[in-house]
């Protein structure tokens, strides 16, 4: 028995999607606001997500990007009364798996999850590598040799970040579209500040740096050459 997660905060929506989804076999644990969700998302006990675009306590499409954040792949439907095309594509860009436009008929939404627990297991790396560099994206740990490094959310985030851009330059713009989730570059120099950080933690006294400014251009984080 496939088990769903369903977070809709219109209690009638939720109680139809239910009925209906139980009766054709499915388990169904439901919630009804975005902050009892993520909890819930997070124990990774669900098959498939079905969440709803506008919920109370944190919004759909935040709770997706901070599930993708915190590396849980769990297939997730998003519904929304929302239904333009720029909405939808927000949601699939926030890691949403499909849309479904309210209203919406219960046969279309059984054959979208259908389709969905249909999809192979997702299998991309948890564990990522440059030289000695090692990032565990389940854990959330790194460490350089036997050298375990302690990194706070944000600087994982932008360590992540370089790593999947091993060996090419990384904007200022870049980080703060992908890390701070910024539309905009601001006249700051939090990026800096935190690259400044997380290059004392990551290059060590005694070794060779990986981290590297360009001038004028960001950051290239590569392999040391020795």
């Amino acid at each position: 028995m496939k088990r769903l997660l369903l977070i809709e905060d219109d209690e009638e929506t939720a109680a139809e999607i239910v009925e209906e989804l139980s009766a054709r076999g499915y388990e169904v644990d439901g919630t009804l606001t975005g902050t009892g969700g993520l909890d819930k998302a997070r124990d990774r006990s669900h098959d498939l997500i079905i969440v709803d675009r506008l919920l109370p306590g944190i919004n759909g499409l935040a709770l997706i990007e901070t599930l993708r954040t915190e590396n849980i792949l769990t297939p997730v439907l998003v519904l929304s009364a929302l239904g333009a095309v720029d909405e939808r594509v927000r949601g699939l860009r926030a890691g949403g798996d499909d849309y479904l436009a309210k209203p919406f008929a219960m046969i279309e939404l059984v054959a979208r999850i259908e389709a969905l627990l249909r999809r192979p297991p997702d299998t991309r790396q948890t564990i990522l590598n440059v030289g000695p560099l090692e990032l565990d994206l389940i854990r959330r740990t790194v460490s350089r040799r036997e050298r375990c490094i302690e990194l706070q959310p944000r600087e994982f985030q932008i360590l992540e970040f370089l790593v999947r851009y091993e060996g090419q330059v990384v904007t200022r713009g870049m980080l703060f579209e992908k890390v701070w989730r910024y539309r905009f570059i601001p006249d700051s120099n939090l990026v800096d500040v935190h690259m400044g950080r997380l290059r004392r933690k990551v290059d060590g006294p005694d070794e060779l740096p990986m981290i590297h400014s360009v001038r004028g251009a960001g950051f290239i984080l590569n392999a040391p050459t020795s």
